[in-house]
């Protein structure tokens, strides 16, 4: 794909997600788009973020689970960046006219005491460099109409990410199971998502070193100090104003979110 086209889309995209407005899928109006294009248009999204004095301050790990694998037609899954734009601590609101489509994932999120850099990163290296894990809800989002995604769709929005919370309470991981974890999901006082670590490629743990060897071979390193979102442990709930989530996730905590 031609770098020109590369940046125009990236730029659409800014707008679309600044503006809180949908555009029609990029695959359907470009045929050949490939994920190294998409992931180019990523690239140029999130360098409009940071020119506008956002900063990088973690990586999110995107189509996890079997199920979205399928619903995608690939066999990996994807990155995106975090900001600090992009971040809310346990309790606080989030206004839902903020985002656009939203849909709320419960996860773990790691947070790094030192760098992890493929290739040849393995679980016991992640564990190594893990300095603790949190539960988390990301707060995945589209600017993609009624979520009408192909991988190349998702990945070039910047992984489909729109902000995340992070529970207050950070525990080893070497004192918790991370694939038999279990996590429940409530949304106004009903549980509506059950889940476990398992559900992310295995283990969390092989997912955050997918991303390191990943990242490895595009020459990024995942920093001391980042925080990873390392993909949902079940199904996406919709969200909207007034409804209030809690996540709760075995041995490590839980973590909440109101929308206004």
């Amino acid at each position: 794909m031609n770098p020109d086209l590369i940046t125009a889309l990236g730029d659409e995209l800014y707008a679309a997600l600044t503006g809180c407005h949908v555009l029609e899928p990029l695959t359907s109006r470009h045929a050949d788009i490939t994920i190294d294009d998409a992931y180019r248009i990523q690239q140029r999204l999130n360098a409009r973020r940071v020119e506008a004095g956002e900063v990088i301050i973690g990586k999110k790990i995107g189509v996890t689970s079997q199920a979205v694998m399928t619903m995608l037609g690939v066999n990996q899954p994807d990155f995106g960046m975090l900001t600090d734009a992009m971040v809310y601590n346990e309790g606080e609101a989030i206004e839902a006219q903020s985002l656009i489509q939203p849909k709320a994932e419960g996860e773990i999120a790691f947070l790094l005491k030192r760098d992890l850099m493929g290739p040849g990163v393995s679980a016991a290296d992640v564990l190594a460099a893990t300095e603790g894990v949190m539960a988390c809800f990301e707060i995945v989002d589209s600017r993609i109409r009624d979520w009408k995604i192909r991988i190349q769709d998702t990945v070039a929005d910047n992984a489909s990410c729109g902000v995340f919370v992070l529970g207050d309470r950070v525990v080893d991981p070497r004192r918790v199971d991370l694939q038999t974890c279990g996590m429940v999901l409530e949304k106004n006082g009903e549980v509506v998502v059950t889940g476990a670590g398992a559900a992310t490629m295995g283990s969390p743990l092989t997912a955050m070193a997918w991303l390191a060897n990943t990242l490895g071979r595009l020459g990024i390193a995942l920093k001391a100090g980042e925080v990873v979102l390392s993909g949902a442990l079940g199904a996406m709930v919709p969200v909207k104003a007034g409804d209030n989530l809690r996540v709760t996730i075995g041995g490590i905590g839980g973590c909440s979110v109101r929308f206004t």
